[in-house]
């Protein structure tokens, strides 16, 4: 089956004065109208190489419960290793675009696949104004690239079990409580790059993701009824809360809200790393949050079964 991918619509001298109608969003959808520029505050940004350890845990628990995202400073990942990733992915999709054979193609044993992403499981649905690239397997050509996603990769989970930790203590848990609440041995989504030119509001499916955006602004947060803009710092991380953190939480921490938007003259780029549990394991609130008087928000399951539910748009209960 082939697309027409995004950034072919883009390139296209009709895309610049008319966007396709299956892209455009209602009024109350789009970023011009819904976006807030009064004085709201920033996101918050965290230093995680603070001294004080039950200062960082206060301040990423307030922002899990508050925002559902923050910004990590001071994480030590290289901001060097940072940038050559980038690098190194965004020339991948350059390549890739002028491979026009590759790049529509959608056959399942594909090493690298294209596509487009849409907003729902109906093809009448509006459509997000985006492309990704996702690797399925590293073809002889990108094994640079494997090197260092493997080391991004690396340095990715040891700050991600240091936040497992903080949020668990924030729940007045044991360190290790929220981290096996999730199959304890996280899955982590190969970090694939996004180019982001508009994608609907959404919570993500995952337990968390850390996600790296470029230099071009779009990623805006719902918060008290109001659309922010993220600020771009560089070399910080971008912590997303997501579904199931919610859910073993019982609803004490949020699943943040969060869309992209569209800039005219830049592409916005973004490089995510989902953390999942494995497919069978089953996801619920946790038991030391629960009692008479706090009941269960959510029930447990099985997260494949949760993933099939939120991609199809089907209820989960």
């Amino acid at each position: 089956m082939e697309v027409e991918r995004v950034q072919a619509i883009v390139s296209s001298s009709l895309a610049k004065d008319n966007i396709p109608l299956e892209f455009v969003r209602p009024e109350d959808e789009q970023p011009a109208i819904t976006t807030f520029h009064g004085p709201i505050p920033d996101i918050p940004v965290i230093d995680i190489n603070h001294p004080d350890q039950d200062h960082i845990i206060h301040l990423v628990a307030n922002a899990s419960r508050d925002w559902g995202i923050f910004q990590v400073v001071n994480h030590g990942i290289p901001f060097d290793l940072i940038q050559n990733c980038n690098k190194l992915e965004r020339s991948s999709l350059i390549s890739l675009r002028k491979r026009k054979k590759c790049m529509l193609s959608l056959l399942v044993h594909s090493p690298l696949k294209a596509m487009e992403a849409r907003s729902g499981k109906m093809l009448m649905e509006k459509k997000n104004w985006a492309d990704h690239l996702f690797h399925k397997i590293w073809p002889a050509s990108c094994i640079n690239h494997q090197a260092v996603n493997e080391e991004y990769a690396q340095e990715v989970r040891k700050v991600v079990v240091k936040l497992f930790k903080w949020l668990s203590t924030g729940l007045g848990l044991e360190a290790d409580v929220l981290k096996q609440g999730v199959g304890d041995k996280l899955l982590s989504a190969m970090s694939t790059p996004a180019l982001t030119l508009g994608v609907t509001s959404h919570t993500d499916l995952s337990a968390m993701t850390v996600l790296v955006p470029n230099e071009v602004p779009g990623l805006q947060v719902f918060k008290d009824g109001h659309w922010i803009d993220a600020q771009y710092i560089p070399g910080a991380l971008i912590i997303h809360i997501g579904d199931q953190i919610e859910i073993l939480s019982n609803g004490k921490y949020k699943a943040v809200l969060h869309r992209t938007t569209v800039d005219k003259e830049k592409t916005r780029m973004s490089w995510p790393v989902f953390l999942e549990p494995p497919g069978e394991f089953v996801v619920g609130p946790l038991p030391q949050l629960v009692d008479p008087q706090i009941p269960p928000k959510y029930k447990p399951k099985k997260f494949k079964d949760y993933s099939y539910c939120k991609f199809h748009k089907l209820p989960q209960y």
